[in-house]
């Protein structure tokens, strides 16, 4: 008993060391994918705009640790299938079983290094995760709101430049040199009053950045005047200016990063922890019942008892009540009143309807925006929950194909994470919806996985082969054997 101790000891030793490093060779995988897919995204907004190579990478860098969320739960389930099929194709499972380890005990570090990973991941979640989001969210913006750098493109009109249009024939080899210039001036917001014509020029950029220079050669500058009438002719004078040598300023306003304040985006949902989450969630919760409570008592007093017509201030002062029957009352009126009265209800309703309506709208988008904290308060805990329920099925899913390597495993990995992310993302927008609570919305893919992970630990446990064919189709061929046998028997 004492051997077998202390081999299940050295056994922990060894499968910790083989789980950690498909974990994290998988785990740098599925960022460099989601990297991959952030890029083919943004791919627009990213390219000719002159980014620093310091800049990309500190996009990357903050991107990269907000795709730990999903990463992270395929990464777990990933490991322990490859870890948990190899040990079973190699029939190490099988040599501890029959030596009286069971299967629990078999994984239990991997199960202590999962609860470990999970708690530390709701921290991740809570302190690291929104500081990340929001340095990225902050600096993608800024990438966005950047203009392109200015590429002079022969035979193209250039329109970065705010008023101005600018067009080249072409440019000789070495991009110094620009031929056949054409530069339209905008800046009166008159159309094509002003052209400027050049044989040639050069460009370059003034070193604080700011400005564009052209130094134009052989030109002239275009202007049309305005229109005049002579001898009840319409003429239309034109002033020319020729040079033989200019030189033009170009202010490059918007041109360059410029990095904005973090704080514009620190109220966003997904920049809080959960204490902020909690305290958000409680004022707008208040701010609805303050809404519809406005709504309610407005309908009551403005809208479903409305009179027009005064009251007497004796008859007001009364403390009888008074039963009036409506109809009577309304044939009591002639037919002019009759008439006003039922355009003055016609008018109330549609008011009501419309009060009603807008009242509605605003409402249902406080409700929605309400719940996009909800949903981000209960994403904190399902990171958690994600990377516990798929290593139990990983695991022993593992233990049961008894397939190791990246065959089988990842082709598995990849069917049951696509599920859990269809499932996670469905019930995520149904909760943005309002369709479903947010509580159900955020968790209906632990409740759905938990019981196939229950399932399948036990029918790894009892050693169960419920991947295996065969085990299905030999009870059905048992079945219509045993029952030829009795019609035969019969005949």
């Amino acid at each position: 008993m004492l051997i077998i101790d202390k081999l299940v000891k050295k056994l922990h030793s060894l499968i910790l060391k083989s789980y950690l490093g498909p974990f994290f060779l998988t785990l740098f995988i599925a960022l460099f994918v989601f990297l991959l897919q952030f890029l083919w995204k943004y791919i627009d907004d990213l390219v000719g705009k002159g980014l620093d190579f310091s800049v990309i990478s500190e996009l990357l860098f903050y991107t990269s640790i907000t795709f730990i969320p999903m990463a992270l739960p395929l990464a777990i389930l990933l490991s322990s299938i490859m870890l948990l099929g190899d040990m079973g194709e190699n029939n190490e499972l099988l040599a501890f079983k029959s030596a009286g380890v069971s299967l629990f005990r078999i994984i239990s570090p991997l199960i202590v290094l999962t609860i470990f990973i999970s708690i530390s991941a709701f921290f991740f979640s809570n302190n690291v995760l929104p500081y990340t989001t929001l340095k990225m969210r902050s600096l993608l913006s800024d990438i966005q709101n950047t203009k392109p750098e200015i590429n002079i493109q022969s035979g193209i009109f250039l329109s970065n430049i705010k008023d101005y249009r600018i067009k080249v024939g072409k440019k000789s080899p070495d991009g110094k040199m620009l031929y056949d210039m054409m530069i339209y001036d905008h800046t009166k917001g008159k159309g094509n009053e002003s052209v400027l014509v050049a044989d040639s020029g050069e460009v370059y950029i003034t070193k604080d950045k700011k400005y564009m220079a052209f130094i134009l050669y052989s030109g002239a500058d275009y202007q049309e005047l305005k229109e005049k009438y002579k001898g009840g002719r319409r003429t239309f004078p034109t002033q020319k200016h020729y040079f033989s040598k200019e030189k033009i300023l170009f202010e490059l306003e918007g041109f360059g990063l410029k990095r904005s304040d973090d704080a514009l985006w620190k109220d966003y949902f997904k920049m809080l922890n959960v204490n902020q989450l909690d305290f958000m969630i409680d004022s707008l919760s208040k701010n609805l019942k303050e809404q519809e409570e406005n709504i309610r008592s407005t309908m009551l007093s403005n809208n479903y008892f409305r009179r027009e017509v005064k009251i007497d201030s004796q008859m007001y002062h009364q403390k009888r009540v008074y039963y009036l029957n409506t109809d009577s009352l309304y044939q009591s009126l002639d037919e002019l009143q009759q008439l006003n009265s039922l355009n003055l209800a016609v008018n109330f309703a549609r008011s009501t309807k419309t009060y009603f309506e807008f009242s509605n709208e605003s409402l249902d988008a406080n409700e929605k925006w309400y719940s996009l904290y909800e949903i981000e308060w209960h994403r904190k805990y399902t990171l958690s929950f994600a990377c516990f329920i798929l290593f139990f099925i990983g695991a022993p899913l593992g233990a049961i194909i008894r397939k190791g390597g990246l065959g089988m495993p990842v082709v598995v990995s990849i069917i049951f994470f696509l599920l859990y992310y269809v499932i996670s993302i469905t019930g995520e927008k149904l909760a943005r919806e309002a369709s479903i609570t947010p509580f159900l919305g955020m968790w209906i893919s632990t409740f759905f996985f938990f019981p196939i992970g229950a399932f399948l630990t036990y029918k790894a446990s009892k050693d169960s082969v419920i991947l295996n064919v065969s085990s299905y189709w030999e009870p059905i061929k048992k079945f219509f054997k045993k029952k030829d046998e009795n019609t035969t028997a019969d005949k």
